[in-house]
C-alpha cells in the first residue's frame, strides 16, 4: 500500500503555545509567589535538551518512519482516516506510550534515554521540554509496530503521538494543584505527574500515563499525590550538573562502564543493560523495591499506604 496520507506536524505548531505558557507560568509564580520555582541554569538546560531532541528527530527520524512504512507495505489492513479511527488510534497509542514509559523506568537500556527527563530538581513547564536525544537507540519504535499492522497509517500514528506529547506539556507544573475530581479520575494531571517525577520512596515507579491515568489504575502503578508528603523532584542520585552533554549521555556511559568491569559473567554484563536501574552484580546498589523496603524499615507507619501497598 503506497497511500499518500499526510497529517500536520502539530508539535511544531504548538511551539509558540509552549513559549507563551512558559512566560505565563513565570509571571504567575512572580506575581503570586507560589506555584513552582525557576532556576535559570536548570531552565536553560531543559531548553537545550528540547532543541537537541528536535535536532535528533530531524537527523534520525527517517529510521522510525522507514520502519513503519515497511510494515505498512506488508499489512493487508487499512482502517482509513475517519475521525473515529483517529480517535481509536489516539487511545491505543496512549496505551502504547504507557508501556514504553514503564519500560523506560524498568529496563536500564531504555532508562538511559529517558533519565534526562527526570534529571531536573525543579518542576515547571520547561521540564516538559527536557527530552531525550537518544530515543532511536532504545528500539522502542518496535512497540508501535502493532498499530501499523492493525491498519493505522504511519502518518496517523505519528500525528496522534504528537498530540500525546502536546497534552503532556501542561501537566509539568506546580501552578495547578488539582483538577476537578472527574477529570483527575480519568486523565493525567499535574498532580498525578508530579508524583511520577518524585524521588521519594513512596513515589518511585508510579504514574506512567501519558494522557489517560486509567492505564496506571488498570495495571497497578497508580499512586495519588499525598497532601502531607511534598514531592522531592529529581533522581535518586542527582547529577549535580547543568551540562547538557552529561545530562544526555551520563547513563549510557554508566552502562558501558558497568558492563566493562573485569571478571563479570556474560549474564552479569547483559543484566547491567536490561535489568532495572540500580541493579548490580554484587548487590551494592538498590533498585526501587529495595529503596521502598528500606524506607519502611525506618518508617513502619507507612506500610500499606499509597506507594507501599504490596511491600
Amino acid at each position: 500500500m503506497t497511500d499518500q496520507i499526510t497529517f500536520p506536524d502539530v508539535v511544531s505548531w504548538a511551539v509558540p503555545l509552549f513559549i507563551a505558557a512558559i512566560l505565563a507560568e513565570l509571571m504567575w509564580i512572580h506575581i503570586k509567589g507560589k506555584g513552582g520555582r525557576y532556576e535559570t541554569r536548570d531552565a536553560l538546560t531543559s531548553l537545550i535538551m528540547g532543541a537537541g531532541n528536535v535536532a535528533s528527530g530531524i537527523l534520525l527520524g527517517f529510521i522510525a518512519y522507514g520502519f513503519f512504512m515497511v510494515l505498512w507495505e506488508i499489512t493487508p489492513l487499512n482502517l482509513g482516516t475517519s475521525w473515529l479511527v483517529i480517535a481509536l488510534c489516539f487511545v491505543l497509542d496512549d496505551l502504547r506510550y504507557y508501556w514504553v514509559h514503564r519500560f523506560g523506568h524498568r529496563i536500564r537500556w531504555v532508562w538511559a534515554s529517558h533519565v534526562n527527563h527526570h534529571s531536573s530538581q525543579h518542576y515547571n513547564l520547561t521540564t516538559a521540554l527536557r527530552q531525550t536525544w537518544t530515543g532511536t537507540f532504545t528500539f522502542m519504535i518496535i512497540i508501535r509496530a502493532p498499530l501499523i499492522l492493525l491498519g493505522f497509517h504511519p502518518a496517523m500514528v505519528l500525528f496522534v503521538g504528537g498530540l500525546n506529547l502536546i497534552y503532556q506539556f501542561w501537566i509539568h507544573t506546580e501552578a495547578i494543584v488539582r483538577m476537578p475530581k472527574w477529570f483527575e479520575a480519568v486523565m493525567n494531571t499535574p498532580s498525578h505527574h508530579r508524583v511520577h517525577h518524585g524521588r521519594n520512596a513512596r513515589y518511585l515507579d508510579a504514574n506512567y500515563a501519558g494522557v489517560f491515568i486509567i492505564w496506571d489504575k488498570m495495571f497497578g502503578t497508580f499512586v495519588p499525590e499525598q497532601d502531607d508528603e511534598k514531592v522531592d523532584y529529581g533522581l535518586v542520585q542527582n547529577l549535580g550538573t547543568f551540562n547538557p552533554l552529561r545530562v544526555a549521555f551520563h547513563e549510557w556511559i554508566g552502562i558501558f562502564r558497568d558492563m566493562a568491569q573485569p571478571g563479570l559473567t556474560l549474564r552479569e554484563r547483559w543484566m547491567y543493560a536490561v535489568a532495572p536501574p540500580g541493579w548490580s552484580h554484587d548487590g551494592s546498589r538498590d533498585m526501587s523495591e529495595a529503596i521502598k523496603k528500606k524506607h519502611l524499615t525506618r518508617h513502619p507507619e507507612d506500610r500499606g499506604t499509597p506507594g507501599f501497598e504490596n511491600l
